[in-house]
């Protein structure tokens, strides 16, 4: 894993930086998303993966799937791709590429867990108050974890906010043995 995304990230940081400098930043993301959707598919992987189908097969393959959003550009990237073996890697090419553009707009990706379910409308009235709490724009994903007792804990990159019943019962055992 780690070993492909370091393969991968030259690839996303140039098509970054060429879909910055050409105003194509949201083009390339939906084209990007759509091509690593393909390359995860088990069918794709199975032929990027098997030595008798041919580069060319391969990037017929992509650019067919892609359908009328075929122009040169992307011709050439998936020919780019597939001339250096690199097919495999389009999950985390578009992966990478998304981290950038993000970051571009000034979006970070939150994590909100909570010991229980919570519905859109509690996100979405959360959500304005995260924000200012980390100083950025939140996009954010909802995953439960009963461990926390009650409460919720956010991740923001390397951020942690704990507001859950659990790191507060820790944080008084941590105060009570020193």
């Amino acid at each position: 894993m780690a070993e492909s995304v370091t393969i991968a990230r030259p690839y996303a940081e140039a098509l970054f930086r060429v879909a910055k400098e050409s105003g194509n930043l949201v083009k390339w993301s939906e084209r990007l998303a759509l091509l690593g959707q393909l390359a995860a598919n088990p069918e794709a992987r199975a032929a990027i993966s098997d030595p008798n189908v041919a580069a060319t097969q391969l990037v017929d393959l992509f650019r067919s799937a892609c359908g009328t959003a075929v122009d040169t550009e992307l011709s050439n990237f998936v020919q780019l791709l597939s001339n250096n073996d690199r097919l495999a890697l389009l999950p985390e090419i578009a992966s990478l590429y998304e981290t950038y553009k993000q970051a571009e707009d000034g979006v970070k990706q939150a994590e909100i867990i909570s010991a229980f379910p919570i519905d859109a409308s509690q996100v979405n009235t959360l959500v304005p108050q995260l924000e200012a709490v980390f100083k950025s724009r939140l996009e954010t994903s909802v995953s439960v974890d009963p461990s926390l007792i009650g409460g919720i804990k956010v991740v923001v990159g390397d951020q942690m906010l704990d507001a859950s019943v659990r790191g507060k019962l820790d944080a008084m055992a941590t105060a009570l043995n020193h």
